[in-house]
């Protein structure tokens, strides 16, 4: 069942005819203004991969892919949970070069997830992937890239308001940067969410980096799958959302695992048996690219910009029938 919060008072922002135009404004609008900040082209992805490749994610390390067999192919196939493997490894065999990038629309299905008004066992995003250099790979070039997503971000906010005068959203251009455990020293007593609240309720977009290692708490502050973002070297992009008045990722990403911390982290993580996958091969071998990349939600920023305070507003998916009952008294169309 899911976790279903509506603040008193609310009322949709936008008629549900509305609401779709706003949904395809700020699509259209957003990849335009991703692909020129960070010098990426659009390509198609898979919905779904072979079992065996290595290429799906397993994400925090719980999650179960949703699988199928091929029967006339003679393989066992997983819809995609991300693509950031995938990416790194079509970089490579489209031969992209250092500085361009890659990103496409990444469908999936989460069945293990947790619904709420945020989320959904439905994932639709704009996965991205670039190439870097050896040098390109520390801090200050990932907090380079963070700035100009913010940036894209907000000027697709600002052009929808031109487009929608009746929304009034408000986005922080200025980033605060700052680690997990500079975060957990801060409020150590605290939940990991707890944390992300009291820091974006105050600087309104924030840059958390370092997500994955444990933390002087012994714990770390969210999981992280070890073998496609570096630990030291990643992050997630939140903004303050007023409807809901809580932290709102809208973007997991970071530089990606070279040789050398892929092995660290795979062994950090007790999964040592996955260097023996094809991907992770490759990597080990040093035959992918550096890079760097995320994974920006559709919906999530579609909810933000617009202002809807449940992602079923902006998104086709599945709820439970309490959920259904109690948007529909409260007015709340879910698609």
């Amino acid at each position: 069942m899911s976790k279903l919060a509506i603040p008193q008072g609310y009322h949709a922002p936008l008629s549900t005819y509305e609401m779709q135009r706003a949904i395809e404004f700020i699509k259209s609008n957003f990849q335009v203004n991703l692909g020129n900040a960070l010098n990426l082209r659009r390509v198609s992805a898979p919905l779904f991969v072979e079992e065996n490749s290595g290429l799906n994610d397993n994400l925090n390390g719980y999650e179960r892919p949703v699988g199928f067999d091929i029967p006339d192919v003679g393989v066992n196939a997983q819809v995609v949970q991300s693509l950031a493997k995938w990416k790194r490894l079509a970089l490579g065999r489209y031969d992209f070069k250092p500085g361009k990038g890659l990103f496409t629309d990444m469908n999936a299905i989460r069945r293990d997830e947790e619904v709420d008004n945020l989320h959904s066992v439905y994932v639709d995003q704009w996965d991205w992937e670039k190439v870097i250099t050896r040098e390109d790979r520390e801090v200050s070039y990932l907090k380079r890239t963070v700035r100009d997503i913010v940036g894209a971000v907000c000027e697709t906010n600002d052009a929808l308001g031109v487009a929608f005068p009746s929304l009034h959203t408000k986005l922080d251009r200025e980033v605060f940067f700052l680690t997990t455990q500079e975060l957990e020293d801060l409020y150590p007593d605290k939940t990991p969410k707890e944390r992300e609240n009291a820091i974006v309720r105050e600087h309104h977009t924030v840059f958390l980096m370092q997500i994955g290692g444990k933390l002087k708490s012994g714990k770390p502050h969210d999981g992280r799958a070890p073998d496609y973002d570096d630990w030291a070297l990643n992050g997630d992009i939140l903004m303050w959302n007023d409807v809901l008045q809580c932290a709102f990722e809208i973007s997991s990403m970071g530089i990606r695992v070279d040789e050398e911390s892929l092995a660290r982290q795979l062994r950090l993580a007790g999964c040592e048996e996955r260097a023996s996958l094809p991907f992770h091969k490759m990597l080990l071998n040093g035959e992918l690219p550096l890079t760097i990349g995320g994974g920006i939600g559709q919906s999530r920023l579609c909810m933000l910009m617009i202002g809807t305070c449940h992602i079923g507003e902006v998104q086709s998916s599945l709820w439970d029938e309490n959920t259904r009952e109690a948007c529909k008294e409260a007015g709340i169309m879910l698609l």
